[in-house]
């Protein structure tokens, strides 16, 4: 059971929080209590944000951990004068010295969502999710020049959830193809993919692991074979290396792994460098 609980605090959705705090989290062999308490908005949510901090502790026996990003003053008063756990607040940690070393105020604004139908770069993520969900898995080839990065590789090797990675982190229209079997008898990339090589990256895997997760999907089919899926895998980075298609492996990458790797190498024009 997890003997110490940690709570990130926030008067937006908290995945800022979340994702630095578990970055910082996961350099310990630590067993932990997550909690995240999103849209912690006025002094009145502040307060039931202390009692439950407060509660954990005494449950616990030991001082919660606390990462905050409050932009609300009287709220993270609140917080500051009556939490009885450890206070980590990223805004007075990375903001306020940053505010005294641009000689700039910070506009203190609630998370990266807010004003979202005012934001440019919120809708141009809306829309290049809806660009890769239309041009997930080959479905079309309308407008495919204007995708930021296509992806290439077997069925299962990871393009649909790394497309949308792109799509949703970055802004990024990315589209993605499968290689079939008609593909590799022909020698050739799809015909619909030649005038766009500069904009292919492509996506591998082991075939054992490949086996078991298209297994997971069609058991016992020919599809999901060990047979079937090294004659694919190898096939596939055969076509890539003849095509000049740089390509990784994503047996043991992360979605986050994969991305960085994908946008260092083709740096696509929207993103700025």
């Amino acid at each position: 059971m997890p003997n110490r609980t940690v709570f990130f605090v926030s008067d937006g959705t908290g995945i800022t929080a979340e994702t630095f705090g578990n970055a910082i989290l996961n350099q310990f062999e630590a067993n932990l209590h997550r909690v995240r308490l999103p849209f912690v908005d006025n002094v009145d949510k502040a307060h039931n944000t202390v009692r439950q901090i407060n509660h954990a502790g005494v449950i616990d026996n030991k001082r919660p951990i606390v990462f905050l990003t409050l932009a609300n003053s009287e709220v993270l008063q609140v917080i500051e004068e009556n939490c009885q756990g450890l206070l980590m607040d990223m805004f007075s940690t990375f903001v306020h010295p940053l505010e005294k070393e641009l000689d700039i105020k910070s506009n203190h604004r609630i998370g990266r969502f807010s004003d979202s139908s005012k934001s440019e770069q919120y809708q141009s993520r809306i829309e290049a999710i809806n660009f890769s969900l239309e041009h997930d898995d080959g479905q079309s080839n309308r407008d495919l020049e204007n995708s930021d990065v296509i992806l290439v590789g077997v069925s299962r090797s990871g393009k649909t959830p790394t497309s949308l990675y792109l799509a949703m982190q970055y802004g990024l229209k990315a589209s993605n193809y499968p290689l079939i079997p008609e593909d590799f008898e022909r020698q050739d990339l799809p015909p619909a993919l030649k005038t766009q090589r500069k904009k292919l990256f492509g996506l591998s895997i082991q075939p054992e692991r490949l086996s078991e997760i298209r297994n997971e999907r069609r058991p016992n089919s020919r599809y999901a074979s060990l047979e079937n899926c090294r004659y694919e895998v190898r096939e596939a980075e055969a076509m890539m290396r003849r095509s000049g298609i740089r390509w990784l492996s994503t047996t043991t990458k992360s979605i986050e792994e994969i991305s960085t790797t994908i946008l260092q190498e083709l740096r696509p024009e929207r993103l700025k460098y």
